[in-house]
């Protein structure tokens, strides 16, 4: 244990992010993902699994420690819903609740086509998967510079 870090996150999940560097990319998984494949192209080829967390709970526990970019098109990326890319479902809109007090200035949230994402998330370095029941509650974050 250590002080001021959430009990909620893993040693593995700890590590990883202090592996992480500046640009490099988090999948946060819902339960329907395929982490586990997905997983297998990343740096980190294991799923992280959080599986006591939905996934807005896991996206604040993580950027309560990795700052998010802001030197890029986005920080965060959303998956898209099947047929209704510009509907944001009560998933969405509760994760960029909890991202947009956190974005640096420059930094953006945008979406991508499921099977865009999918593509997209075997560049991440890791996948943390979560136990999120909400469909399409996936999303990319992008790790920022620690100033």
């Amino acid at each position: 244990m250590l002080n001021g870090i959430d009990r909620r996150i893993s040693p593995a999940l700890l590590h990883c992010l202090a592996r992480m560097g500046h640009g490099d990319e988090i999948v946060i998984a819902d339960a329907n993902f395929p982490a586990s494949s997905i997983a297998r192209h990343c740096q980190v080829t294991e799923a992280l699994p959080l599986t006591g967390l939905d996934a807005v709970e896991a996206i604040d526990v993580i950027t309560t420690l990795m700052p998010l970019d802001g030197f890029t098109d986005y920080a965060a990326l959303r998956m898209e819903i099947d047929g209704a890319a510009d509907t944001v479902g009560e998933v969405h809109q509760a994760a960029w609740d909890v991202l947009e007090p956190r974005l640096p200035e420059g930094g953006g949230l945008s979406s991508l086509e499921r099977l865009a994402f999918y593509e997209h998330a075997r560049q991440a370095f890791a996948v943390v998967l979560t136990a999120e029941a909400r469909p399409y509650g996936c999303f990319i974050l992008r790790k920022g510079v620690v100033f």
